[in-house]
């Protein structure tokens, strides 16, 4: 009786899991993909379509950005950001609703990040990332709605837009766990608020 309760307790927690890992490898498979693929989980606006993923820019990290701009700002910045891609802002940007916009064609370099000029290891150890984590190397996340109040937090759907979008970001390009960076470990930033800081938390807890 032991050993059937047993072996319905494995079972249970397999078909528990397994949905989840078909879902893992259904997104990786998609991450490799060309053009405007529909991504489970996730509500994408493609502003510039994916490539070859060969033909991509060699990013070694995600580095997540907080715009101070109000709900529905990300709409816009993308839309400008798509007519200007070099411009300052970043290549993926975040509604509220946990809307993303692809804004910038991945072989292009959005101006973001101020140099990696952290060097006080603060937040995390800067000796691998001072003067290193830069724009030339690091795709941007922007996640919008932070005003009028900055230590405002991401939204429900933001959240869960992030949980499947770090990982699709990772498998596209091939970026470790411990290469999610919040814009505040790696550069010294407003004072008022850590920027990006629970988001790029959230993304290495999921990945353990």
């Amino acid at each position: 009786m032991m050993i059937a309760r047993l072996l319905a307790a494995v079972l249970a927690a397999f078909f528990l899991i397994a949905p989840v890992a078909a879902g893992d490898a259904e997104l990786a498979k998609l991450a490799r993909a060309s053009g405007t693929p529909d991504i489970p989980g996730l509500k994408m606006v493609w502003l510039a379509p994916w490539g070859d993923v060969l033909s991509a820019r060699g990013w070694r990290n995600i580095i997540v950005h907080q715009t101070e701009g109000p709900a529905g700002s990300a709409r816009g910045g993308a839309a400008e950001q798509s007519k200007n891609p070099t411009r300052r802002g970043v290549t993926v940007w975040v509604e509220t609703d946990g809307t993303v916009y692809w804004a910038v064609a991945e072989n292009l370099v959005p101006t973001h990040g101020d140099g990696a000029n952290r060097n006080d290891n603060k937040y995390i150890d800067n000796s691998a990332t001072y003067r290193r984590v830069v724009r030339d190397n690091s795709i941007g996340v922007e996640f919008a709605g932070n005003y009028p109040d900055v230590t405002t937090g991401p939204t429900d759907a933001q959240v869960a837009a992030w949980r499947v979008l770090v990982k699709l970001l990772r498998a596209r390009y091939d970026i470790p766990l411990d290469h999610v960076y919040a814009h505040n470990w790696i550069d010294y930033k407003d004072s008022r608020y850590c920027e990006g800081c629970w988001l790029a938390t959230l993304a290495r807890m999921w990945g353990e």
